[in-house]
């Protein structure tokens, strides 16, 4: 819970900072909200891979914490934030030239595509920001500072909320608005963590140029499944992009998308908690304490529940009242009754969350990296993609059938996920057990 509550309200923000972004992009019109719609998928691939390096600092820093190796820990962050940095660049260079293709692709065309150009092009240029933020307070959760963390997402998720509407009416930048309203806040939030980790140095791990291979081999024995995991989340909302397009146009992925960012925002207490679980059973992995760890995993999948429960009613009751967050423009409106029912499908997705979430947090955290990317991936781009592809194009049940395949693919993996999750902690424990005797 220590961990817990501070990523939770960091997450809170940086999640009310998606949905006002949505919020003012959609005053512009449904074309501009599906344009960074189309959009969201790829930049989350970026995310992830930044992400994905940030698990695999975490969990090893905080393995290194729980065998009270105080040098590699700092070794970990050090080969983390250099790496964060590298893969930064070469990430521009990779995306930048195929950008147009990609977003036509996934059915970006005309208006629509001019717009997610225009708003695409400018993020790209600052991946290796993205990056240095993101690992850096995955260091951070390593070490148990996660309140350090919370402020860093926090000032930039505020200033990206308040910078918005400045951006995009004010200075009439439209899409290039919102753009540049992400850049400056996550370049402040970035300065912010480099005084704290390079001038005030007052952090648990001290940082210098070191290179450890070793340390590297751990860093992407985990990093690189998470990367892959989070990824593949990312290539499953691209495809139910392309299914949205197929079955209900540009007005289609501008109610998936919409819909979609109320659903992130539900699971924003899952995802602090999920950030918490990986460190927490990665130091009691270090530390070879079997109970430790069947606890961290059983107490968060049960509280998670919960939460998913609490929240999964509250979208219920209040889905008429959100839709219309998004729907105030005169364009806007024809996505009302279609948006109240994504709402209300899509909720019934969160309950199950945590079984499959935490499970795959504790796999990276007693650094089985492979099992958690298995699982995201069957959760997601198979579970979840085939499921909707079969309401979608095989039952013809139209845009709705986005919305069961999602629910019912998540269901069923969380199902397979939990139990194998269950068999592995009760398998280390008795190694642990056979070690001590």
């Amino acid at each position: 819970m220590k961990l817990s509550i501070p990523m939770m309200l960091a997450m809170l923000v940086q999640t009310i900072y998606n949905l006002a972004d949505g919020i003012w992009v959609a005053g512009l019109g449904p074309y501009a909200l599906a344009a960074i719609g189309l959009f969201f998928p790829v930049f989350m691939v970026i995310i992830s891979l930044a992400a994905g390096i940030g698990v695999g600092a975490s969990s090893v820093v905080s393995q290194k914490i729980g065998e009270r190796d105080k040098e590699g820990a700092d070794t970990a962050a050090s080969v983390s934030i250099l790496l964060s940095i590298v893969i930064g660049f070469l990430s521009i260079a990779v995306i930048l030239p195929f950008i147009s293709d990609i977003l036509s692709f996934a059915g970006a065309q005309g208006e629509t595509l001019r717009l997610a150009l225009e708003y695409s092009v400018i993020l790209v240029y600052f991946i290796p920001l993205i990056m240095f933020n993101n690992v850096a307070n995955g260091v951070f959760r390593g070490e148990g500072d996660a309140k350090r963390a919370m402020v860093a997402i926090t000032i930039g998720s505020l200033l990206n909320i308040g910078l918005d509407p400045v951006f995009i009416y004010v200075f009439g930048m439209g899409v290039r608005g919102a753009a540049y309203a992400t850049v400056v806040s996550i370049a402040v939030s970035s300065l912010l963590i480099a005084y704290w980790m390079f001038f005030k140095k007052d952090t648990y791990v001290s940082f210098r140029l070191k290179w450890d291979g070793e340390i590297l081999k751990r860093i992407l024995k985990i990093g690189i499944p998470a990367s892959l995991a989070q990824a593949s989340m990312s290539v499953a909302i691209y495809v139910l992009n392309v299914f949205a397009v197929r079955a209900g146009g540009d007005y289609g992925v501008a109610v998936f998308t919409s819909a979609w960012r109320v659903i992130n925002f539900g699971t924003v207490p899952l995802i602090g908690m999920a950030m918490a679980v990986t460190s927490v059973t990665g130091a009691a992995f270090g530390e070879r304490n079997g109970e430790k760890l069947e606890t961290a995993h059983l107490y968060a999948v049960k509280l998670g529940f919960f939460v998913g429960l609490a929240v999964m009613f509250t979208i219920l009751i209040f889905a008429p009242y959100i839709a219309r967050l998004f729907t105030y423009s005169q364009e806007g409106e024809k996505l009302y009754s279609d948006l109240v029912k994504a709402l209300r499908i899509l909720s019934l997705f969160l309950p199950g969350v945590p079984f499959g979430m935490f499970t795959s947090s504790m796999f990276q955290g007693v650094g089985q990296g492979l099992k958690s990317l298995i699982v995201t991936i069957m959760r997601t781009v198979i579970m979840q993609v085939v499921f909707s592809w079969l309401f979608v194009f095989v039952l013809r049940i139209g845009l709705v059938g986005v919305w069961w395949g999602i629910v019912l693919g998540n269901a069923t993996s969380a199902f397979i996920t939990f139990n194998w999750g269950r068999f592995t902690v009760k398998h280390l424990k008795r190694n642990f057990q056979k070690n001590i005797v």
